[in-house]
């Protein structure tokens, strides 16, 4: 039953990378005051929810580990977050300098490779995702249902971020990679099972990926941002996921 479930929801989150361009709200002037709610409901998945559970997985790792190379990593699972966070940074650099330095809206080549390095990481990005709608750590129905709206409403604002930056070529193309990467992830989930200290390592990089795409769409000074939004996702879904 829990696989059906997770399947469901792995097409719930390829319909929203297909059809958010049709979503009437991200036309319109309402679209800053979605975007920063949907910001804050994923801030508060990761603090709330994924990085308490790194506690767990820091205690796989503790259990698992005995190379006197890997043992280093022993107290440091949040090092794993902090890699997500600088890998996905370090990717925004490259992409805007590869902009400004190959005048990439003037060269058609130059923004395709800047369009395929950008969604080759966020590629990944969606086959962890994915990963983990099956493989993670949920507690039930509930806990994952709370995976899927988070991720969900992510997704919206990532759609939205890619498709401003790459304008036709991510509706031709980008959007259907993304939701091809959540099926092969869930499909890798389901069929291909690995060790419990590779699925702890994966949250924990995902959980600092999730920070990084929030803050940069929300910190940008050109970013026209809703406060009162933002903070209403923050505190909505700090509650919803502690009392319900």
């Amino acid at each position: 039953m829990m696989i059906l479930v997770t399947f469901l929801f792995t097409i719930g989150l390829m319909f929203v990378h297909i059809f958010s361009r049709k979503l009437h709200f991200l036309h319109s002037d309402k679209r800053h005051q979605f975007l920063s709610l949907s910001s804050g409901v994923a801030v508060a998945y990761v603090f709330v929810h994924l990085l308490p559970e790194l506690n767990t997985y820091q205690g796989i790792l503790e259990n698992t580990l005995d190379n006197k190379i890997l043992i280093l990593l022993e107290d440091h699972i949040y090092m794993m977050a902090m890699f997500g966070l600088v890998g996905f940074y370090c990717l925004e650099l490259i992409v805007r300098k590869m902009k400004h330095v190959n005048k990439a809206e003037e060269n058609a080549e130059a923004s395709m490779r800047i369009f395929q390095i950008h969604i080759g990481m966020f590629f990944i990005y969606n086959t962890i995702i994915g990963y983990l709608l099956v493989r993670g750590e949920y507690g039930g129905y509930l806990g994952l249902t709370f995976y899927f709206i988070a991720m969900a409403v992510h997704f919206i604002t990532n759609d939205w971020s890619l498709r401003t930056s790459h304008k036709d070529v991510y509706d031709r193309y980008g959007r259907w990679l993304l939701s091809l990467a959540v099926l092969l992830g869930w499909t890798a989930g389901t069929f291909l099972g690995i060790q419990e200290v590779m699925v702890s390592l994966l949250a924990a990089f995902i959980a600092g990926a999730i920070i990084l795409n929030v803050l940069k769409e929300e910190l940008p000074e050109n970013r026209l941002s809703s406060l009162r939004a933002y903070l209403l996702g923050v505190v909505f879904y700090t509650l919803l996921i502690l009392f319900v």
